[in-house]
């Protein structure tokens, strides 16, 4: 493993912010480190932007070459609609069309890619579309490869046809709105200031001085049907809604994206390393944000049961097509973090840098 002690001898990074034209809309990115510099790229999360990279930059070396953009409908980038029916194509083709745009990366870069969350899940969709163009997989707490919700074993079986459950229909529409309204405060379990507190980390404390910047970052989120949470459509499965075509949710629901078989097939198989907090509440076996595991805690009323509708085994989904990958030629290290929780480089940002600059290789660190 690549020490953090080597990578002292190299300048800490300093940021710069750039708009480029790629995918044709227009993109938002962070750019640091030397334009020769081992390429990594960095894709934030959902409810957030590449301003949540920012904590982890001013920790690595200028040996790297980071970019770091905002997804569409985030940041400083254009909110253009999210075609749901793609899962996170839409996503994963702005982020490719980002590595030929010159002065970027050097040509023909092949980055580390790192992806949060969301941004985990655009990863694997990146991989499994230019697998020619990923040196790496860093998946840091990333969406399941069986979407979000609605399904119920190891092997993605849905729960009801319509996987129910899933999608925009389950948004609480109180954060939604004081997302939309800009709100700053810490009044109320569903602020965004209190959501970042309580479910982006296990430790508020470890937001520090940083807690704002992530808050604002946060609000930079489009809202609506074409963005986040997108449109819902009635189901005739408990809890009555299911995922609709339009908007991110939708996106990550399981009847749009679910990659676990062609990222198994993918013919060029990079090293993956995933990364995981053993207290997030966001991607867990229990999540607080599945409305199946909500149901049996009593919180979602009507909930069938275990036998019907079972929470969603999120990390076991996670290690099932990651040891398929791994039996079909590629390989991966499963790293869990005692006490951590869905942010992994904002609460164990010494173990997290490790972990980047390992997968990057000895020049990233030399």
């Amino acid at each position: 493993m690549a020490r953090a002690g080597p990578a002292c001898q190299h300048a800490r990074m300093e940021s710069a912010r750039q708009t480029v034209q790629a995918n044709d809309i227009t993109q938002a990115v962070r750019v640091a480190g030397r334009p020769d510099g081992v390429p990594v790229l960095l894709v934030h999360g959902n409810v957030s932007s590449s301003a949540f990279w920012e904590p982890l930059l001013r920790r690595l070396p200028d040996s790297l070459r980071v970019v770091a953009p905002d997804l569409r409908g985030y940041g400083e980038t254009d909110r253009a609609p999210v075609d749901a029916t793609r899962g996170l194509t839409d996503f994963a083709d702005d982020v490719a069309a980002l590595l030929d745009v010159p002065g970027l990366f050097r040509p023909g870069a092949r980055p580390v890619v790192v992806g949060h969350s969301l941004g985990g899940g655009v990863a694997l969709r990146l991989l499994v579309d230019h697998p020619e163009r990923v040196a790496g997989l860093l998946l840091e707490a990333p969406v399941s490869p069986y979407g979000f919700g609605g399904t119920r074993d190891l092997d993605g079986t849905p729960t009801t046809p319509d996987f129910a459950g899933t999608g925009a229909g389950g948004a609480n529409p109180d954060f939604i709105a004081r997302l939309a309204a800009q709100d700053r405060g810490a009044d109320g379990p569903t602020s965004p200031r209190n959501v970042l507190r309580s479910a982006y980390v296990a430790d508020p404390a470890s937001l520090g001085a940083d807690e704002d910047l992530l808050l604002e970052s946060m609000l930079t989120t489009a809202t609506g049907d074409d963005n986040y949470p997108g449109t819902a459509v009635t189901s005739a499965h408990w809890p009555g809604t299911a995922a609709g075509r339009r908007g991110v949710l939708n996106a990550l629901a399981p009847a749009h994206f679910r990659l676990a078989d062609e990222l198994v097939a993918v013919a060029a198989k990079p090293p993956v390393t995933w990364v995981r907090g053993d207290a997030d509440v966001i991607v867990s076996d229990t999540s607080l944000f599945d409305l199946a595991y909500l149901g049996q805690l009593g919180v979602v009323p009507g909930w069938p049961g275990a036998e019907e509708c079972p929470p969603q085994p999120m990390v076991g989904q996670t290690r099932a097509v990651l040891d398929r990958y791994a039996a079909a030629g590629g390989s991966y290290r499963e790293v869990v973090l005692p006490g951590c929780g869905h942010s992994p480089h904002l609460e164990r940002p010494a173990e997290f840098v490790a972990e980047l600059l390992a997968l990057a290789g000895e020049n990233a660190a030399g």
